[in-house]
């Protein structure tokens, strides 16, 4: 099934405007922006959404109105720079930190500040949520004062954390029980890519807040995915970031051999990335790792998180991951030295550590 939408101006009332809430923001993007979107469903059923054309950033001739409201909860790394993109482009956001310092920065750039989850969800008929890991998620949705104090008929709720499908699954029950619209949204990427609007979206849950959701997705992310039923988005952010931690540790190992070797690391790096195995995360981690620079654009600690959460995942379905299990050790012991706060990359140092040592 392939599926053109129609260009022209998005400014529509959808059903998640049962609760009367006037549109209170109006986002302008440029005519480089208008939505191409085609929509193919696999023999899996799963949908895969993807923008054919990019949008040119703000300050392009030409404008295309899109009127939604837009709270955000969690402004660490990640949700930071997210929210700021959404302002950047024109649209009012109300945000909540845990640390009210943290919002301060965002004011400047014109947010509102919502003093607790619930306030944010009861202003804003959609609300994002960036949070650290899945007690936060829950945390947020449940605790006093949280989300589903006042989630209901007519708002939306879209959690873009990386959590695990059971999670996802738990908010998502209670989120629809109470009347609202539920999608989880992870996203694959770090720092640099959440500054520029060059995330990848791995979205599932209710598809009709999916389709309401693009045009910010569009500002959030480079393409957007709809994965089906909720906790595949959860999964498949899982197994990226499995893939992704499970490679820094033969790149930590590479560099560390190379060097012991009496061979030029930077070399190294070089002859890579002109081989079958180039990729940007060696491209952009490698120089910084030789210089011994871990300046955190993806925490170590949350990498050591997703790798557990992989594993769990495939225990649960029967397996084996011995390589992604040794990833995961590497990654606990760089905590237990006190790096989980640096970079993911910073794995490199324990690798050095126990070549110098002579440990395995």
């Amino acid at each position: 099934m392939i599926r053109d939408k129609k260009r022209g101006k998005i400014v529509k009332k959808s059903r998640i405007g049962r609760r009367g809430r006037g549109f209170v923001l109006r986002g302008r993007r440029s005519l480089a922006s208008r939505l191409n979107t085609t929509e193919q469903v696999y023999p899996s059923g799963c949908c895969v959404s993807h923008t054919e054309e990019r949008r040119e950033r703000a300050g392009a001739g030409g404008a295309e109105e899109v009127e939604m409201e837009v709270g955000f909860l969690g402004l660490g790394i990640m949700g930071k720079a997210m929210a700021t993109n959404l302002l950047r482009h024109g649209y009012r956001v109300t945000v909540w930190n845990r640390t009210t310092a943290k919002c301060q920065e965002l004011v400047a750039l014109g947010a509102t500040v919502g003093e607790t989850p619930a306030a944010v969800v009861a202003k804003c008929r959609y609300t994002i949520a960036m949070l650290s890991d899945p007690s936060a998620a829950l945390s947020v949705v449940f605790d006093k004062d949280g989300v589903l104090e006042q989630i209901g008929d007519g708002i939306g709720y879209i959690d873009m954390s990386t959590v695990d499908a059971a999670t996802s699954s738990k908010i998502s029950e209670e989120v629809k029980r109470k009347g609202g619209a539920f999608i989880e949204a992870p996203v694959s990427g770090s720092k640099k890519p959440a500054e520029d609007g060059q995330l990848v979206i791995l979205a599932a849950g209710d598809k009709t807040l999916y389709d309401e959701m693009v045009p910010a997705f569009d500002v959030l992310g480079k393409k957007s995915f709809f994965l089906g039923e909720i906790g595949n988005g959860a999964k498949m952010k899982l197994v990226v970031n499995m893939i992704m931690g499970s490679m820094m540790n033969p790149l930590s190992e590479g560099l560390c051999l190379a060097d012991k070797s009496g061979l030029s690391a930077q070399t190294l790096l070089d002859v890579l990335d002109l081989g079958a195995i180039a990729n940007p995360m060696f491209k952009l981690k490698g120089p910084a790792m030789l210089q011994g620079s871990y300046s955190p654009a993806f925490p170590l600690k949350h990498q050591q998180k997703d790798m557990r959460l992989a594993l769990a995942l495939g225990d649960e379905n029967a397996v084996s991951m011995p390589v992604s299990a040794a990833a995961n050790e590497a990654f606990k012991k760089a905590r237990s030295l006190g790096l989980g706060d640096l970079d993911f990359s910073a794995v490199y140092e324990v690798v050095k550590d126990a070549g110098g040592s002579g440990q395995a």
